[in-house]
């Protein structure tokens, strides 16, 4: 009797349960459970935390400033590479032209929006508060912003010192994404001039780039215990009674976000023939992340890839577009934010706004996205905003108290918008995978990437990812040869 050896099965997680996207929701309901329990424990008096609160505190700042850490080197490379790889194209000068054109296109509709919900909601009415008495009305210089386009030193470098809470002082260093992008854009326009006595430093950077850019793939696998962490210290230290004190405005700022999020872009999109649900299907997995991280720049290595691998953007003109767009193109925080936000301000202490202020919240509005930065947070923008129309500086710190959480809508919009802008230049330039954009997704966080093998136009196979980058397979996305 001849007995056959079975091997035993391994079992395996469903594919749902596999997916980025599942495990990112996950990770938002844990944080949010975690962060209810953590407000019901009490804190201590001296303190004003408890040890659950300051461990998802712990683990959400720490998950954000290891995103932070790769944002210099990321940006320069990327943004030199994609310069670099320009010079494949004959048309450089036109695309770059319609990114700039269409990010402004897109940010005075966001910030007409915001005005208009700002007048008719009137979110800051009725409070009877004074108007502060150091208020002089004066408008303020919005040119302040432009001096950002200098950089003080070749990496773009600050550093601040400040007395910390035991009277000590402490010097802390700070980079400037702006002046990043512009060395970057220098270098790179320079490489271009050099020609081939370029080619070693551009091998380089290229190498590095390629490096940075899988480090920074393991840091975004990271994600779902940093949402724990964002998600759950969030609802611990401001709950729902901060939320309900600003609740018009809070309302205001969500309903403004979903109108440029599920009604203008997808307007666009289909006025320009292509999927809606294909384009949310493959943006979405960096707009959970940049809901959760609360940074643009922080989002930018998947956003980048989604943009890639799901939306089809030539490699070249993406990492171009993209790491321009964390930088300046903000249709949440720079647009409907700073908008809803003055207009709040405005009426929260009385002040009638006239006509030319309303266009000021405009022209600042699609010109000065770019002093945003692209990190956590809206407070310059917001600052540049109410100084400008000469309003009350108090107000920065009145909308303070319910930042966090606006601020997770607002960079899951200025995500979606860095994705968009390049898909729609792509498609009016004939430069557009198409036929990747409409590839099935099958629940993968890309197009790509799946247990099946995907055909491209050319009828060449695309390798599943396997955690290796399998772009150098399609010459067509590789080098943006049109």
């Amino acid at each position: 009797m001849t007995s056959t050896a079975s091997t035993p099965r391994v079992s395996k997680l469903p594919k749902w349960a596999s997916s980025f996207g599942v495990q990112i929701i996950a990770g938002l309901i844990a944080g949010l459970v975690l962060g209810l329990i953590a407000r019901q424990l009490g804190t201590d008096p001296e303190t004003e935390t408890n040890g659950l609160m300051t461990t998802l505190g712990l683990i959400g700042s720490s998950y954000v400033s290891i995103l932070k850490a790769a944002v210099v080197p990321l940006i320069f490379t990327a943004v030199v590479s994609s310069i670099a790889n320009l010079r494949q194209v004959t048309n450089a000068a036109r695309l770059a032209w319609n990114t700039l054109l269409w990010f402004a296109i897109t940010a005075l509709i966001a910030v007409t929006i915001g005005i208009a919900l700002g007048t008719l909601i009137q979110p800051g009415a009725g409070t009877g508060t004074a108007t502060p008495k150091d208020y002089t009305g004066k408008t303020g210089d919005w040119w302040a912003f432009l001096i950002g386009l200098f950089p003080s030193n070749f990496l773009g470098l600050g550093a601040s010192t400040k007395a910390s809470d035991s009277g000590d002082l402490v010097t802390s260093v700070n980079f400037n994404v702006l002046q990043i992008l512009v060395i970057a854009i220098v270098i790179g326009i320079a490489a271009l001039k050099v020609g081939k006595a370029a080619d070693p430093f551009l091998k380089l950077n290229g190498s590095a780039l390629a490096v940075i850019q899988k480090v920074l793939w393991w840091i975004i696998r990271l994600a779902p215990i940093g949402t724990v962490g964002l998600i759950g210290n969030a609802v611990a230290s401001y709950g729902w009674t901060t939320i309900g004190s600003l609740g018009k405005f809070t309302v205001a700022i969500y309903l403004g976000l979903a109108l440029v999020l599920f009604v203008v872009y997808p307007i666009l999109i289909k006025s320009h023939g292509l999927s809606i649900k294909q384009y949310f299907s493959g943006v979405w997995p960096a707009v959970q992340l940049g809901f959760v991280s609360r940074s643009s720049i922080g989002t930018l290595p998947l956003t980048q890839r989604v943009t890639e691998r799901n939306l089809g953007v030539p490699r070249a003109y993406a990492s171009f577009a993209v790491p321009l767009g964390a930088t300046t193109k903000m249709d949440g925080c720079a647009a409907i934010y700073p908008a809803i936000a003055a207009i709040f301000v405005a009426q929260f202490f009385g002040i009638q706004l006239d006509l030319g202020q309303y266009l000021l919240i405009v022209l600042v509005s699609v010109l000065g996205s770019a002093a945003t930065a692209g990190t956590t947070g809206a407070v310059v923008m917001l600052t540049l905003t109410l100084s400008t129309l000469g309003l009350p500086l108090a107000g920065v710190g009145l909308l303070l108290a319910v930042d966090p959480i606006l601020d997770m809508g607002r960079t899951a919009v200025n995500v979606a918008g860095q994705a968009l802008v390049p898909t729609i230049v792509s498609k009016r330039q004939n430069i557009l995978d198409e036929a990747l954009y409409n590839a099935p997704r099958n629940g993968n966080p890309f197009a790509d990437d799946s247990d099946d093998l995907l055909q491209d136009v050319t009828g060449a196979t695309i390798a599943a990812d396997t955690g290796v980058d399998t772009d150098e397979v399609d010459p067509k996305r590789q080098t943006a040869n049109v």
